[in-house]
């Protein structure tokens, strides 16, 4: 039985950039931080927000690395905001442009921002209760 997301993997164009974008906009800590030696991989660092892992890791050449199979796959990160009028004026604020939406429905207020390589992250405002999330 899957208990929850325990965490997401991201390999960024640049790693430092994405890593002062999670930590120092979206204020997720560094747990952990340290050198790999499992090729192609040679950094690791965990990154934690409330219940959210976020793990980034680091390749010498990103832009040459594809995965086995190069297949469709993640479409966007989702993550559950508490008000998000307030999320999106704060990320405003510190330059994350609000790239699509927000749109508010009877259930919930969707909006999506990007990271630093431009992959979409929805938020998501539940007007009532998240559905079989608690």
């Amino acid at each position: 039985m899957l208990l929850r997301t325990d965490h997401i993997e991201i390999v960024p164009e640049d790693f430092e950039r994405s890593l002062a974008f999670f930590q120092d906009l979206l204020g997720f800590t560094v747990v952990h931080r340290y050198p790999l030696d499992a090729p192609p991989y040679t950094e690791l660092a965990y990154l934690q927000q409330a219940d959210i892992g976020l793990e980034l890791l680091r390749i010498d050449n990103p832009q040459g690395y594809q995965p086995p199979g190069n297949r469709a796959g993640l479409r966007c990160i989702a993550w559950q905001v508490d008000d998000m009028e307030t999320t999106l004026s704060d990320y405003n604020s510190k330059g994350i442009v609000t790239t699509w939406g927000p749109l508010a429905t009877d259930a919930f207020i969707r909006a999506e921002i990007c990271d630093p390589d431009g992959n979409p992250i929805e938020l998501r405002q539940w007007l009532g209760k998240a559905p079989n999330l608690s």
